[in-house]
Order: structure tokens, then sequence, then C-alpha cells
């Protein structure tokens, strides 16, 4: 494991360095037994509040430490990112605190919260394409044709370190952590989160869950090699990344242990069950490794287990949260 360890994109000394980074302004978030997911499952269950992060998402850390390490040359030329939202803003606020001038190319699906939200910052928005891919190639694009620097969302060292100081915070407050388990779109979370989790230990159980419509990464991962995979929109727009990134890839598959998806109801379920229950609220993405433990997909890992679940994001609209809540007023009206 350490010879390997060493071969990987990111070192758990580059996360390190992040920490000392980004802890200039990012916050260290809470993290909560969940009363209501140990009485559900055979384990301990907390969960890790990234929700509570500075934009209301884990994605500010990873788009701080990249912006913090571009040479003044790459800072003066303006930064540009693409992003269904949480990134966006991420970059955004960085760029806000730095005095860095920010675009930030969105899809035209992206949630209204996260677009205005991004604006508020002080970026300028441009709306692109029906989905992330779309948005990414209209990015490359404007990059090709005006040298404008652009930050990644997840396929880069920097910007795995930052997410990685996750792991760091987990294992501050629980060093016997058996099982991290994480939301995945195009795998800077879960990569970043792997390397400091499994340099610590590796016998941690490091499980990565992804929508059933779009999971590039799952399908990947089982495939042994990159590929595609989308079928249908999904609520979980944060995450839906249809093919993975090279370097997150390359860490993923060498030490993430398991992969899974959840449906659309289970993700509904979760989100409701986080606000109900739990009285957090969290967007799609964010409810993704509560709906798996909540499905029973990862049994193995949560029986007996002291785990956390990572709380990716809670930027939501306040009308997709009514739809839910609603949708399972109205079944179970219908029982």
């Amino acid at each position: 494991m350490t010879d390997t360890m060493t071969k990987l994109p990111v070192s758990i000394e580059d996360i390190h360095e992040a920490k000392n980074v980004v802890k200039q302004y990012g916050r260290v978030t809470p993290l909560i037994q969940s009363m209501f997911l140990t009485a559900k499952t055979g384990g301990q269950v907390f969960m890790k509040l990234e929700n509570m992060q500075l934009t209301g998402s884990f994605k500010f850390r990873g788009a701080f430490n990249k912006i913090a390490h571009l040479t003044k040359a790459e800072k003066d030329k303006g930064v540009i990112a693409v992003s269904a939202g949480n990134h966006a803003q991420g970059v955004a606020l960085t760029s806000k605190l730095l005095g860095i001038q920010s675009t930030i190319v969105m899809p035209e699906t992206a949630p209204k919260a996260k677009v205005e939200a991004t604006e508020g910052y002080g970026s300028k928005v441009i709306l692109h394409g029906a989905g992330f891919d779309d948005a990414k190639a209209y990015c490359e694009k404007i990059v090709e044709e005006t040298g404008v620097t652009y930050i990644p969302p997840y396929d880069d060292e920097f910007v795995m370190a930052g997410q990685g100081t996750i792991g760091l915070e987990i294992l501050d407050s629980i060093w016997d952590v058996d099982t991290v388990i994480v939301p995945v779109g195009g795998g800077g979370l879960i990569a970043g989160i792997a390397v400091a989790m499994k340099t610590f230990n590796p016998n941690i159980n490091i499980i990565g869950v992804q929508a059933d419509n779009i999971h590039g990464m799952t399908a990947s991962f089982r495939a042994g090699h990159k590929v595609g995979y989308k079928k249908a929109a999904t609520i979980a727009d944060g995450c839906a990344v249809e093919f993975p990134g090279d370097l997150t890839f390359e860490v993923v598959e060498e030490l993430v242990d398991d992969m899974v998806t959840v449906s659309e109801q289970e993700i509904e379920l979760a989100m409701k069950d986080l606000i109900q229950r739990t009285k957090i609220v969290v967007e799609g993405a964010g409810a993704l490794a509560t709906a798996a433990i909540l499905s029973g997909k990862v049994d193995k890992y949560v029986n007996g287990k002291k785990v956390v679940a990572v709380v990716s994001g809670g930027n939501v609209d306040l009308n997709r949260i009514t739809d839910v809540i609603g949708h399972f007023s109205v079944a179970n009206e219908l029982k």
C-alpha cells in the first residue's frame, strides 16, 4: 500500500499542506452522531456536515486550495470554472476573498439557488448546455480563446488535496473509524478522502455512492477502465458526472473498496429523512451516503462498524424540498 500511495497523483503531504492553506477561511465542519441512522442500522453512524462549510458545500476546500496555489500571472488573467453549482460557488467566493475576477459556466439546468448564490459572490455566470458535459465543452472553448485560467472541478492534484482535508478532520474526531461513505461525481472528494484515510489505516473501508441514473465513476470502477454512464437526469445534480476524471479514477481504482448506486426514490427518501429526523437540509448529492445506508446496500460495511457518512452539500432549491416532502406526504395519504 505504501509503495502504491507514493505513485498516486496526490499524497498525504499534499493534504496536510492543503489543510494549512484552507484553514485561512475554511471551517472545520461538525461531525455528529445520527441517532436515527444508528438506530436503523447495526452500527454507530456519524455524519460529516459539509453542508455547513462556506458556500454550503465541501467544494470550497478544493477551490480555495487550487486558486491559492496559482501564480500571480495566472491570477491576473482571471479564473473560469464549469459547475452545476457547488464548485461554482467555491470558485466564486475564493475569487472574491483573494481579489480575482471569475467567470462560471453552468448548465442551463443548474438549480436557481446555486446560480443566484454564485452571482451573489461576484462571479459572471454563463448558462450553457443541457448538462455538465455540454457546459464543460463550452468552458474549454472559452479557455482556448481567451487564455483565462481554468479551475478544474475535481481532476486536479490541488483540488483533491483540498477535499482530502475532510479526511484529516474525520480522523481528528474518530481515529478508529471503520467505514467512510462518500458521495461521488467526478471523484475529487472520494479521492482526497481515500488518500487521507488509507495513509492512516489501510483497513478503513472507503465506499462511494452515485445515482442509478448517472454514475460514470461506478461504471468505470466495475469495468476496470474509464467508461461513461448516463441514462437520465438525477436529483443528485451535484454528482451528475457522466465520465470520471483521469487522476481521480487512478486514485479510486487503487484505494476505494466499493461503489454502489441508489435510485431517485432512495435519494428523495434520504433527503426527507434527513430533514424530518435529523433536522439537516441537504441537496440530492448530499443525501447519497445516507441513501446508501437506508437502502441496505452497504450493510456489510455498516453493521457492527463505526461509520461516517459524508453530507457533501446543502444547496437545494426550496421548491425542490417542497416537492420531495410533498411526494412522500401524498404517498402516505394514498396508503
